[in-house]
């Protein structure tokens, strides 16, 4: 009776709600229950049927009940429930993977009952269609908004329904929405504040709609051509499960509208395409356009052909035929680049040059119309943004996809395109997975950081990608931030040190080699003293230390962290990113200033003071978390030298308000001729005028064993002795070795965060070789057992691989999410069984130092292998002495969380190792004591006055491991603090004071 009276009630409403219910026509098919929310489905995964959430993080899926409602407009119980996304999130209804699929053919559309909140958010639904199960089927998409209040029934014609271009679990099917085969359907919520929700009644209704069975496509929605040229434009019939055609489709088509002149520019054409009955799926014809040739140098000028399809769905959007710009000076590749600038920037309307200055995020855009419409510069994969299936070809697909797009403006000015490839490719599944910064710096070595920025730069170019956001720059002050792993170390020079990987990216430091396909432009980021954050001073959500306020002296500020900045843009780094963080300069009476705001700093110091003449690209929705409205923010960031803001979803509020900022004077025209001048000159450099499609030329060698082996050199470069009691490591094949631990065969533990998603996981989620199985192919007898519940007898040596589960930025934060410095009961418990069995060697695989110190009496040997990506084979180098240990700890290892921060330089230091620690196997100490540091002192005195630092490095080093022979074991304060001032002191370049610390270090062990 409750229904009926409803359905009644909502008859009454139709006028007035353009989605209610009407009356069923008498021809139409009864409609078909999917969900009462009664529970007769429950909340469950598969492989059973039911109801479940999902979420981009920890707390994003929603809380769910079935709740009883007198007003419930089916029975008597509604799906209710609350959320609060921050990222995406929703629920799905899936059918049983065991059991047969659904067949939808015979509706319509699917319809809902919604609860209106009247708050104007778009509700996403999502079918899914066709292949083994809910979970491996394609996905078709659509939307409504909650701009109503109370019950309403919404109905979706399948017609409405989209692929998803974001996101598919499989590699796509058919790409045609059969409704044969279905399973479920899914319901994502709006994210960004938080809100409830209430469901009921899910059904199939009316009849099925005829053009679902055919449906007409073209083959690009952009069809380039020069000018005189004929453009060709392919049409094609395609039907559910590739039948013949029941009945007849016509295309009628008309060239009409656009830019270009009819009889002057192009020779209009119409006509009509005919597939009869019985036409094969996938049948083609051609239409072709001819354009004229005149003497006049023009932009670029459009001709819409419009389509009015018969018997078939119609294509989502009219294709359109482009006449290249041509013959203009931009277009001339004999000028300098600061003339085609300058000639190009003349020509652009205000709108035009806000699209430059924006960055939107690929599945925000969709098929990319947007890219026309608002003249975009920029998109962005942000991490596990990826095309499906994530492959090198999907990739070049995609963006060649998206730049076609950019050929529809009047400039053609290609988008240039980024991606966070901070360790390798990371966002490709197959790339090469190198160490995190953290494991390259403590290889100390500048030409490895170059090859790894080569390797990376080749795979990235190799997609369609010219843009890295990396290198990181941030000097790590306290380890229990979340992106300490994307620092080189705590200290400056070493961090300096390390910036050979922006010629690896980016190839010479005046940018001549970034038009070549192996190279990217490069990103140093996050400018400045992210790495200072104070713990406890985060403002965003759960964080504790991320995107917190650093608060130093100017003096700190420069020396620190601004140091890093001078040298990238010394080495021509082509872009630069404003870190989320706050910064607070004592003395200076700003108090506490977001970065983005802080134009003293990016106008003032990095464009004025150290002549950056690249852009500056704003970090992921950073302008949203500056004071005031959206205007306010825009203005402030932009008047700051924010040249192009990141604004992955909001970028055509941020075109908008741009515009209307400039068009009030609280922006000047000045100041967007200079970030326009700017971003233009970076994407002539990289040659995307004249190429700016893929080159898929190095495609080849993405995840090549070429690639692969420098990954191999820089994970036994990065391994880190700390402690090797009775030299136990290199490990000898006759040796029967037990290994153990959680991430002694876990290659997503093993590479960390940034690697296939934004957060990584654990598991085997990319191809490439686990420190277990590299130990096994190293030739040793292996036997395993993760927690060690294996019999441990018989065996001479154990080998524990422990450590830390992936994670990034602020989610990793220490007091976030549960994580800490400590190993897990699970990793305890293996470490001290095995030891207490046999002599142990223990890896800690992990973004940071973890505290050990409560077990390093029962460790024999201790490895920082910090994140070491695909290449397992060569941490098992090391161990088996293939190659030796060589590296330093780029961090100091505390002893408790009470010390932090804790870095060398500190007045009270007194780590359990100290910066720049680190014993090896590649040679046997001196054995001599202080009258052979009295002569390496005055030997290394003579290199520095000489400027031979080959010499003087080498000097340095051999007094630093005559220390360490004798200190091993009982470090003390004593010796903790010289020792790692001379390896500060060694990467300024003094390398005389380096060894008289060494020497202070040595007397007092």
């Amino acid at each position: 009776m409750r229904r009926t009276a409803l359905l009644a009630s909502a008859a009454l409403l139709a006028g007035l709600l353009p989605w209610a219910a009407t009356a069923r026509a008498a021809d139409e098919s009864p409609p078909t229950t999917v969900d009462r929310f009664e529970g007769e489905v429950p909340f469950a995964k598969q492989p059973a049927e039911g109801l479940f959430t999902w979420g981009g993080d920890t707390d994003d899926p929603p809380a769910l009940r079935l709740a009883d409602r007198a007003d419930a407009p089916e029975g008597a119980k509604v799906l209710t429930g609350t959320y609060d996304i921050s990222g995406y999130g929703g629920f799905t209804h899936d059918y049983a993977a065991t059991a047969p699929a659904h067949d939808w053919s015979a509706h319509r559309g699917i319809r809902l009952w919604w609860d209106g909140r009247n708050n104007g958010r778009k509700i996403t639904v999502e079918i899914k269609d066709g292949g083994a199960h809910g979970e491996a089927s394609e996905l078709w998409t659509t939307s409504f908004t909650d701009d109503f209040t109370g019950w309403k029934q919404v109905e979706l014609p399948f017609t409405d329904f989209a692929y998803r271009t974001d996101y598919q679990p499989v590699g796509g099917i058919d790409h045609v929405l059969g409704l044969k085969e279905m399973w479920g359907y899914s319901i994502t919520l709006p994210p960004g504040a938080k809100g409830d929700f209430a469901l009921d009644g899910v059904e199939l209704y009316g009849t099925a709609d005829p053009a679902l069975r055919a449906s007409v496509t073209t083959d690009a929605p952009v069809r380039p051509v020069k000018e005189g040229g004929t453009a060709k434009v392919k049409v094609s019939v395609a039907t559910t499960g590739e039948a013949p055609l029941a009945d007849p489709v016509t295309v009628t088509y008309t060239t009409a509208g656009g830019t270009a002149t009819s009889g002057t520019d192009y020779t209009p054409v119409s006509g009509t395409l005919t597939f009869p009955a019985g036409t094969a799926s996938g049948a083609t014809r051609t239409i072709e356009v001819p354009t004229r040739r005149d003497r006049a140098a023009e932009p670029a000028e459009t001709i819409p052909l419009k389509l009015t399809v018969t018997g078939a769905k119609a294509p989502a959007e009219s294709p359109q035929v482009v006449i290249d710009a041509h013959g203009l000076p931009y277009l001339n590749t004999k000028l300098p680049v600061r003339k085609r600038v300058a000639d190009l920037l003349g020509r652009l309307s205000l709108a035009e040059k806000a699209g430059q200055m924006t960055q939107a995020e690929r599945g925000a855009v969709g098929q990319g119309a947007d890219i026309t419409s608002y003249a975009l510069g920029s998109l962005l994969s942000g991490g596990g943004s990826t095309p499906t299936p994530n492959t090198a070809e999907a990739w070049a697909r995609m963006i060649d996809a998206f730049q076609l797009r950019a050929q529809a403006t009047r400039f053609q000015i290609p988008l240039v395109y980024g991606v966070d490839a901070v360790h390798g490719h990371n966002n490709l599944t197959g790339a090469t997975i190198l160490p995190h910064n953290i494991g390259i710096g403590a290889s100390r070595d500048p030409q490895l950081a170059y090859e790894t920025g080569a390797v990376t730069a080749s795979e990235v170019r190799a997609t369609g990608v010219p843009w890295d956001f990396a290198p990181c720059l941030c000097v790590s002050r306290d380890e229990r931030w979340g992106r300490s792993y994307e620092s080189y170390g705590e200290d400056p020079a070493l961090v300096e040190s390390m910036e050979t990987v922006i010629q690896g990216l980016q190839g010479r430091a005046n940018g001549k080699d970034l038009s070549r396909n192996d190279k990217v432009l490069a990103s140093a980021k996050h400018f400045a003293a992210d790495g200072g954050t104070a713990y406890g001073s985060s403002t965003t959500g759960s964080y504790t230390i991320d995107q917190g306020v650093t608060t130093v002296t100017r003096e700190q500020l420069e020396d620190i962290h601004l140091a890093p900045y001078q040298e990238a843009v010394d080495r021509g780094v082509g872009t630069v990113m404003p870190s989320y963080s706050s910064l607070d300069i004592t003395g200076d009476g700003k108090g506490v200033v977001k970065m983005h705001a802080r134009g003293d700093m990016i106008n003032g110091v990095l464009k004025d003071r150290m002549g950056f003449d690249g852009f500056v690209i704003s970090d992921y929705n950073a302008v949203d978390q500056l004071p005031g409205d959206l205007p306010t923010r825009v203005r402030t960031a932009v008047n700051a030298g924010v040249d192009m803001m990141m604004v992955p979803s909001s970028y055509k509020e941020f075109s908008t308000a741009l515009i209307d900022e400039a068009k009030a004077g609280r922006i000047t025209r000045k100041r967007i001729d200079d970030a326009v001048s700017r971003i233009l000159t970076e994407k002539f450099k990289l040659g995307l005028f004249e190429h700016p499609y893929a080159d898929t030329t190095h495609a080849a060698a993405i995840g090549s064993p070429e690639h692969r082996e420098v990954a191999r050199r820089a994970a036994a470069e990065s391994q880190v002795l700390l402690k090797n009691t009775g030299g136990l490591l290199p490990l000898k094949k006759s040796q029967k070795v037990y290994v153990a631990g959680s991430n002694a065969d876990d290659i997503g533990n093993q590479t960390g965060g940034w690697t296939v998603t934004w957060q990584g996981s654990s598991g085997n989620i990319v191809p490439g070789t686990t420190i277990l199985q590299g130990l096994r192919k190293a030739g040793g007898q292996v036997t395993y057992s993760k927690d060690a519940s294996a019999p441990t007898g018989g065996h001479d040596v154990g080998v524990v691989v422990v450590g830390e589960t992936p994670y990034a930025e602020g989610v990793g934060d220490v007091g976030n999410n549960g994580h800490d410095l400590t190993l897990s009961a699970a990793d305890q418990a293996a470490v001290d069984k095995v030891c207490a069995a046999m002599k142990c060697a223990v890896l800690v695989v992990s973004g940071r130092p973890q505290l050990v110190g409560d077990r390093l009496d029962e460790i024999d040997a201790l490895v920082a292998s910090w994140l070491p990506g695909t290449e397992g084979d060569g941490v098992a180098d090391v161990l088996y002495g293939k190659r030796p240990f060589t590296g330093q700890l780029p961090v100091s290892w505390p002893k408790s969380e009470a010390q932090l921060p804790i870095n060398v330089g500190d007045t009270a230091y007194d780590p359990q190792f100290p910066y720049g620690w680190g014993l090896t196997t590649l040679a046997e100490p001196p054995q001599s004591g202080m009258s052979t540091l009295r002569a390496l002192a005055a030997g290394a005195a003579r290199a520095e006055r000489h400027g031979d630092d080959r010499t003087g490095r080498a000097l340095v080093t051999r007094a630093r491991l005559l220390v360490q022979q004798k200190a091993a074991g009982h470090l003390t304060q004593a010796v903790s603090k010289p020792f790692a001032d001379a390896d500060h002191l060694l990467l300024t370049g003094r390398y005389g004071k380096a060894v008289e610390k060494l020497a202070e270090a040595y007397r007092a062990a």
